[in-house]
């Protein structure tokens, strides 16, 4: 199959790079165009000679138009040369600064397939538009699904992240400041705004070289359900062992204290509590960490995840 794919190739660590590279791996051939350069024209030139346009689109970029050349036309058209076209986005718009793009894009209104992680987003693609909504979780980039056995342990308790995520979710900053404050030397946060950001091999050997790492997602009012970071499946697909507040829907996904170990979110004493138990007990600690490890490399890597966006539009 032949897939035209407009997205961000500008990094190798981009979610539409490890896309693409997966596609490639389960044996079709990927034109990369880069958003925000190739033209609605050069888009539609490409996706009339391909199978599928997969376009993974940016908050706040623009694609070049010109007269009739339009994002909403571009659809138009492929529909009728029946041409799918889909999107899969990791990220939230609901509650946040972004939802208002569902109103003001005409990408969110025009596009065949919005493959989303937030099932209530997808549930609102299909009640309030003509888009097909679909709900699939995030996963884990196949090559970088592995436990880094180089080294001992060397951090207690890590954070991996940035600490002012969004301005609406305020417990992020929150959270690492309690974290800071209770560990002392024992902690350390790791991202932008932290002792820097780590990617690649290194990621990997950080979360092996931790006993445990603290997740967060943002769950506005910690009750929005069927929603949760990537960094969930990132984390225990490169060797953490993950402790995360419990949302609605991951029960579903992965199971307490054999996966990873789920706090009350919002509750800093049950989150303690987890902490030190898991910190003393390494037995325990080590049979989650690679359990869950196993459960995400058979069933949440973005292989499974592009099988499964394969089979659902039918291709």
């Amino acid at each position: 199959m032949i897939i035209t794919f407009v997205g961000n190739f500008g990094v190798s660590y981009s979610s539409e790079t490890h896309h693409a590279n997966t596609l490639e791996a389960l044996g079709h051939q990927v034109i990369r165009l880069q958003e925000g350069k190739a033209s609605v024209d050069e888009i539609y030139n490409s996706a009339l000679g391909s199978n599928l346009l997969v376009w993974v689109h940016t908050h706040g970029w623009k694609t070049p138009e010109s007269g009739e050349d339009t994002v909403d036309n571009l659809f138009k058209w492929l529909e009728q040369h029946r041409i799918p076209t889909m999107t899969y986005h990791l990220d939230l718009w609901f509650g946040i600064n972004r939802q208002s793009d569902l109103n003001e894009d005409p990408f969110y209104k025009t596009i065949g397939h919005f493959f989303t992680v937030d099932k209530l987003m997808a549930d609102w693609f299909n009640e309030n538009t003509e888009v097909v909504g679909h709900y699939l979780q995030a996963g884990v980039y196949e090559p970088e699904c592995y436990i880094d056995d180089s080294g001992g342990m060397q951090n207690d308790v890590i954070f991996v992240g940035s600490k002012f995520y969004h301005k609406e979710w305020q417990w992020r900053p929150q959270l690492i400041a309690w974290l800071e404050e209770t560990y002392g030397s024992k902690f350390k946060h790791f991202g932008g705004d932290g002792l820097g950001v780590v990617r690649g091999e290194a990621l990997n050997q950080l979360y092996k070289s931790s006993k445990i790492a603290v997740g967060d997602s943002l769950v506005l009012n910690f009750d929005y359900p069927y929603y949760w970071s990537d960094r969930v499946y990132e984390t225990l697909g490169r060797g953490g062992f993950m402790i995360h507040p419990y949302i609605k829907g991951m029960e579903e996904h992965f199971t307490d204290k054999e996966h990873l170990v789920y706090f009350k979110f919002g509750d800093f004493e049950d989150l303690k509590q987890k902490i030190d138990y898991y910190l003393e007990h390494d037995d325990e600690r080590e049979a989650i960490r690679q359990a869950g490890h196993e459960h995400v490399k058979k069933n949440h890597t973005y292989t499974n995840r592009w099988q499964q966006i394969i089979k659902e539009l039918g291709l």
